[in-house]
């Protein structure tokens, strides 16, 4: 692997481009000097379709002339971009520094519209319809991914239109969650359970927290045994969001429903991950975004004047 982070492909790639062009002016120029032998008729004798045939003529002077204009252009790129292996050109032009510049010319335009929306608080914010036409497309840009272009998310990905949050739905907790990123993981609990009828007895338990169709009898064994994640989601089952733990009372399963996907947590634990966003979105854009993920689980608030 080492092989091809040595400099010898860099000076492969410019030998292999410069020879190519410069191949190409010698084979004009041979070919200008050495006129072929043609017949009587000024033809070559090549005849295709009975009746067409191939004039010995000279390549027209426009056709050479602008030949060798493509030749010294692509010299000249050359020269100023990027083309010749590690040779950064004299321009020193790359697509990332291009990329940065047109983010900061973008920035830049946007700043006074930004400047207005962070003297106010996300909860106003909200209600201006330019600024949720920004998050809106802010959201589509780098959160559709996981939570749907609906914000209603899938398995995995977390409704942001439900009003259930893991970490808590305040816009400054939002805000907190855009910034930062989260990492939420459930530890394997099987044998802090114990058996596997154990487990089984306690994914009933879990299923009666919420009301949800399950087995009396097993939930009622399985009760004992959810002390070993109260500490995590309380004794009540109602989650700890100071740590992303669900609420399990409320018939919102993100990973999945039923006593099988119960004991699959249980059994191999889970690990979400959120990732932050500060460094690719500035604070005034994080700031807008939290306004529209605000305003998705709290709409008839965003839609008061």
């Amino acid at each position: 692997m080492s092989d091809f982070n040595s400099s010898f492909w860099s000076s492969y790639v410019a030998i292999v481009s410069l020879v190519g062009i410069f191949a190409c002016l010698v084979l004009l120029w041979v070919t200008a000097r050495k006129k072929s032998v043609g017949q009587a008729d000024n033809t070559t004798g090549h005849v295709w379709d009975e009746d067409l045939r191939e004039m010995n003529n000279p390549l027209p002077l426009w056709w050479v002339g602008l030949f060798i204009l493509t030749v010294l252009f692509g010299l000249g790129y050359l020269f100023l971009y990027p083309g010749l292996g590690a040779y950064a050109g004299s321009k020193a032009w790359s697509s990332q520094t291009e990329y940065e510049s047109e983010v900061a010319e973008a920035n830049a335009a946007l700043a006074p519209l930004y400047a207005k929306f962070d003297a106010l608080p996300v909860t106003e914010v909200a209600r201006d319809p330019q600024a949720h036409a920004i998050g809106e497309r802010l959201f589509m840009n780098n959160c559709a991914q996981c939570h749907g272009s609906d914000a209603q998310g899938s398995k995995g990905y977390p409704n942001l239109t439900d009003g259930d949050w893991l970490y808590g739905g305040s816009p400054d907790k939002i805000k907190e969650s855009i910034t930062l990123g989260r990492v939420g993981n459930m530890p394997p609990m099987a044998q802090a359970v114990g058996s596997p009828d154990d487990v089984k007895q306690l994914a009933q338990y879990v299923l009666s927290l919420s009301g949800s169709p399950h087995d009396s009898l097993k939930a009622g064994f399985g009760k004992p045994k959810f002390g070993a994640c109260a500490a995590c989601h309380g004794m009540d089952g109602k989650g700890n969001q100071s740590v992303g733990a669900p609420n399990l009372t409320d018939k919102i399963w993100l990973h999945g429903w039923g006593e099988a996907a119960i004991v699959a947590m249980v059994n191999g634990g889970k690990q979400n991950i959120m990732p932050a966003q500060q460094d690719r979105l500035s604070t005034s854009q994080i700031h807008v975004l939290t306004s529209y993920v605000w305003s998705m689980s709290n709409a008839p608030e965003a839609a008061k004047p």
